[in-house]
């Protein structure tokens, strides 16, 4: 029985040129937390007593867990600021503390890269603040892009979020190791993906089972975007309905790449369903 079908658009961008695409490679839309490692940045850039946990944690979408959480307050106190000082609001289904929420490495590293700078802590999300300029000209320069261009709103943890058409993000991934300082971020993710996201994630799952290949990070609404290290190809993947339930699948299609079936599973933690490619026409 077939209860949810989940389309999905690919691309595939390497030196520059589209090398395979399914669906709208010129479909717009917010990178969110695919973001991460861009807004990484110019906090490695800034800071070079970060270790790299610390830097994993503020690429991270994470699961408030025992590991995560202490990667979070390590940042927080190389930032020397507190939890007060986090401008995020509570996460549904978890605690109310800011630090639960799962873009709270990310603040932390903002915080820290405002202590480096000597910037202003205070509206340190906000649009006008050097910490988001900052991200916006790490955007551009990843995608070859102007920063000014850069389509913007805000994200669910109320930071700004950039919009590009995905082969502009997948071209922006390709590009992202040969960036200066990106090494450290690649580093540091790839070491720690763990802490970059759950254990059911696509990005985690990719990290983790293909040996040093791939970098990647997903954003809410059905995104995905990553690099083979090996051939410097970047790939964007977008659920049109925003749902990331099939991204894992459409991911070990699209990359082809072996990833471990993520299925559907009850409360009981039963295997009560699967998630499968239907490939169909452009």
């Amino acid at each position: 029985m077939v209860e949810a079908v989940h389309r999905f658009h690919a691309v595939a961008v390497r030196n520059g040129a589209v090398v395979a695409e399914a669906g709208d490679a010129t479909l717009t839309c917010f990178m969110r937390s695919s973001s991460k490692p861009l807004q990484a940045l110019p906090l490695v850039r800034a800071r070079d007593d970060l270790t790299t946990e610390e830097i994993a944690i503020a690429c991270a979408s994470h699961r408030a867990t025992p590991p995560q959480l202490a990667a979070a307050r390590a940042l927080l106190d190389r930032a020397e600021a507190t939890e007060d000082d986090l401008e995020l609001g509570p996460q549904e289904g978890r605690p109310p503390a800011p630090i639960f929420n799962n873009c709270s490495g990310k603040h932390a590293g903002m915080l820290a890269l405002c202590r480096a700078h000597g910037w202003p802590i205070e509206g340190y999300r906000l649009a006008g603040h050097p910490v988001q300029q900052a991200c916006a000209a790490a955007h551009a320069e990843a995608a070859e892009a102007r920063a000014e261009e850069l389509a913007t709103a805000i994200d669910g943890c109320g930071v700004l979020t950039f919009a590009l058409p995905l082969e502009r993000m997948a071209h922006a991934f390709a590009r992202f190791p040969q960036l200066d300082r990106a090494d450290r971020i690649v580093e540091a993710m790839r070491a720690h993906p763990e802490l970059v996201g759950g254990p059911d994630g696509a990005d985690v799952l990719l990290m983790q089972h293909t040996g040093t290949s791939y970098l990647a990070k997903g954003g809410a609404e059905g995104l995905l975007c990553a690099v083979d290290l090996a051939t410097g190809t970047g790939y964007a993947l977008k659920c049109e309905d925003g749902s990331s339930r099939g991204m894992t699948a459409a991911a070990s299609a699209f990359l082809d790449v072996g990833l471990p079936p993520t299925g559907v599973r009850n409360t009981r933690g039963e295997l009560v369903g699967d998630v499968s490619l239907r490939t169909t026409s452009p």
